[in-house]
């Protein structure tokens, strides 16, 4: 098998988009027509760790927007928000197509094609990956989506879907749970360092870390060798 057979995937929400901007702004929005007192960053953070929860509780697959919507009335039940969570889910959502990529994506992904075949591996729905700026980026046939997968991170199985459907590859992880997701499932991984997204402590630790997208190209060899379990580098080392 050559590397232009290999796939390489990445996280939507953290390695590509940068989600915590794009929802707390929209999120903002919001807050300021209501008079909220919590920023949309806060509401974000809040949102966020109860969409992980039920996602990771969600035995038998069913669509993303229903677990948001109900982890985002959960948040405005715990912060004392005034609004119809359901209507403002459909508002955050909406505004998918202006939630930011990382700087570096647009100028090395299309690098990164030129000598792998890139696709995605992401919690998210079909139809809500194709309004993301990421999308064009992305083979839609290498796209594996928890609607897809029928399962979502970090259960094992989501990981062993996408590799079943697409052959040998490596998994580019930015959140704590999709790196160790990955690990634990036995997937290669290089984790991509962001802001805001640290490891899990009680995790185990990639062997093949990354500060910025143009570092890759170099250190995805790294993650296929040894199905990513030998001692690997991070950019920088010699």
């Amino acid at each position: 098998m050559t590397e232009a057979d290999r796939v390489v995937t990445f996280d939507l929400f953290s390695a590509l988009v940068d989600s915590r901007t794009g929802a707390s702004r929209a999120l903002d929005r919001l807050g300021a027509i209501r008079g909220w007192r919590p920023t949309g960053g806060e509401i974000y953070a809040d949102w966020d760790a109860r969409n992980k929860q039920a996602q990771r509780a969600c035995d038998v697959w069913v669509p993303y927007e229903v677990l948001a919507r109900a982890a985002l009335a959960d948040t405005y039940a715990e912060l004392e928000l005034e609004g119809d969570a359901a209507d403002d889910l459909v508002e955050v959502l909406d505004t998918l197509h202006e939630w930011p990529l990382w700087p570096d994506v647009e100028e090395t992904l299309p690098v990164l094609a030129r000598r792998y075949r890139v696709g995605l591996l992401s919690n998210v729905d079909d139809e809500l990956f194709l309004r993301t700026r990421a999308a064009p980026y992305v083979d839609p046939k290498l796209a594996m989506t928890s609607e897809r997968l029928g399962v979502y991170k970090p259960d094992p199985r989501i990981y062993h879907r996408a590799q079943e459907h697409l052959g040998p590859m490596v998994h580019v992880a930015t959140s704590a749970r999709d790196v160790r997701g990955s690990l634990e499932a036995g997937i290669p991984v290089v984790r991509l360092r962001r802001p805001g997204h640290p490891l899990d402590p009680q995790g185990p630790r990639p062997t093949v870390e990354a500060d910025a997208m143009a570092q890759l190209e170099d250190l995805i060899p790294d993650a296929w060798s040894r199905d990513g379990q030998r001692p690997g580098r991070t950019a920088g080392d010699d």
